[in-house]
């Protein structure tokens, strides 16, 4: 077993862990780091998701590095080009040199005494590697890479045919002539459902609820003329806000005038899909209940109305040899099974967290300025936006953990945390939709409280303007270096009434 020290340990190497790392680089040079990647390429979900079709579901001037531009013509990415985005960034940036792979971080334990994480990963050959920290930045996202979700379907192990889940797809599934269904109607199931279509001889979507899906140009024409004209980096800040502006903006319509905005993004969908029955197009939720789903240039639409695909609403009664059977009496013989059913969430990367010998439980954690958690000295988890595109708010996040090591050192504070006792009134869960992937795991995800800076806003402008103007001492607990003999006491004492301003809450 090996040990080593970096001043910055950042988990995980896909989109949030390399934006993180060339912010560290650009606002706090001085600090030393290192990023865990426990399989054994950069990208994250861009190298991990390979089904037909992946792509992005928010538009790339919003998802890119607001440092970097996007040059690439579509406006919704494949996921070639996104991983290949990201790791273009890492090399040119030299960030590629401090990722280590085949790392799995298993567990991380503070120490107050030292003001220090020791974190240990598991290696592919079984040893396991120890590197002390003096800040632990968590960008690994917040699903399980190890397994998706999948329901108990009754009669599934009589299914004769091939089940597959998109975040593993096998590389030699052919599904050229024949008949597949996919279950679900997300983000993945509209992807599939068009790419599959093109060879299968019929893809059908089965579906529970539809899912409010809006249209959106593949390419930006304006965009692309503009980088004929204007330097990139211009155009990429001029563009990203354009986005930000549509998507935030429809988000608080939709918010503040759901009837209206059911009607419209009901009445496009009918415009685009007129055969199709009512049923299979109307939600019973309000929209941004559960995500809205976009599709670029209508290509869902487009093999329906060309007899290619079909969409169907009902429930599954079981799994039959030849495929499934449904509570309305149909049929869908199906070749091959597509579980589009969703992700496993997770919390803190699955690992084992401890501060001062005491285990941590995530559910009782409380989110602080959506990134730190009540209690937990110098450690940030990344987290982007449910209803805009990730990197909004990761850039946000990888900007004040820069600022926050700054802080520490100007002012001699050797670690810092959220008071553990700040968050008051009713408890609510940290991500604010109903989707059942959510809603399955709620008991064991952080919470969120019910004022600032224990609230998550899903508006990046009230964010931003908050980032600009944010006071670091806000509600944190600061110890300098000087204190630190004897200083593992802080953590406990700190928490002994933790649930004194929580005013009728529990965080069990």
């Amino acid at each position: 077993m090996s040990t080593d020290h970096v001043d910055v340990l950042i988990v995980g190497a896909g989109l949030s862990g390399i934006g993180a790392a060339y912010r560290l680089q650009e606002m706090s040079p001085g600090k030393t780091y290192a990023v865990l990647e426990q399989r054994e390429q950069m990208g994250g979900t861009w190298d991990l998701f390979r089904y037909p079709g992946v792509r992005s579901d928010s538009d790339m001037y919003t998802l890119s590095y607001p440092f970097r531009p996007w040059t690439n013509e579509k406006a919704i990415a494949d996921g070639d080009d996104i991983r290949q985005y990201i790791v273009d960034t890492a090399r040119e940036a030299g960030i590629a040199e401090r990722i280590r792979y085949g790392r799995r971080v298993e567990s991380a334990s503070w120490a107050s005494d030292d003001a220090l994480w020791t974190v240990t990963s598991r290696l592919g050959d079984g040893s396991t590697e120890t590197i002390t920290t003096s800040f632990l930045y968590l960008c690994s996202g917040y699903y399980s890479y190890d397994e998706g979700y999948t329901p108990p379907f009754p009669g599934i192990d009589d299914y004769e045919g091939r089940v597959v889940h998109p975040q593993f797809w096998p590389e030699d599934l052919d599904y050229a002539g024949k008949n597949v269904v996919i279950i679900g109607s997300g983000a993945t199931a509209i992807t599939l459902l068009p790419s599959m279509a093109r060879d299968a001889a019929k893809v059908t979507m089965l579906q529970r609820s539809p899912t409010y899906i809006l249209s959106q140009p593949g390419k930006d024409p304006v965009a692309n003329v503009a980088r004929r004209l204007l330097p990139q980096q211009l155009v990429h800040k001029a563009t990203r806000l354009r986005y930000a502006v549509m998507t935030v903006g429809f988000y608080v319509f939709c918010r503040t005038f759901p009837r209206l905005a059911r009607r419209i993004l009901l009445g496009l969908a009918q415009r685009q899909a007129p055969e199709l029955d009512a049923k299979h197009l109307t939600p019973y939720y309000k929209p941004w209940d559960q995500r809205l789903c976009v599709v670029p240039g209508g290509d869902l639409w487009r093999v329906v109305r060309d007899g290619k695909a079909d969409i169907v609403t009902d429930h599954i009664e079981e799994f039959t040899p030849k495929g499934i059977a449904l509570k309305s009496g149909e049929h869908l013989d199906a070749d091959i099974v597509v579980t589009a059913t969703g992700l496993q969430l997770v919390a803190l990367g699955q690992i084992d967290v401890s501060v001062d010998g005491r285990s941590i439980d995530p559910h009782e954690l409380y989110t602080y300025k959506g990134l730190m958690f009540s209690g937990l000295p110098n450690l940030a988890w990344c987290v982007g936006y449910t209803n805009a595109s990730w990197t909004l708010r990761a850039d946000l996040t990888w900007k004040y953990v820069a600022r926050y090591l700054n802080h520490l050192d100007e002012h001699g504070y050797a670690y810092g945390m959220p008071d553990p006792a700040g968050a008051s009134g009713d408890p609510a869960p940290i991500l604010d939709l109903e989707s059942n992937y959510i809603k399955r795991v709620e008991d064991r995800l952080p919470l969120q409280g019910s004022r600032r800076p224990w609230t998550i806003r899903q508006n990046w402008f009230l964010d931003a303007w908050d980032a600009r103007t944010t006071d670091l001492d806000e509600e944190m607990i600061w110890v300098r270096r000087s204190e630190l003999p004897g200083s593992g006491q802080v953590w406990q004492r700190e928490h002994q009434n933790v649930t004194r301003s929580r005013v009728g809450s529990s965080p069990s």
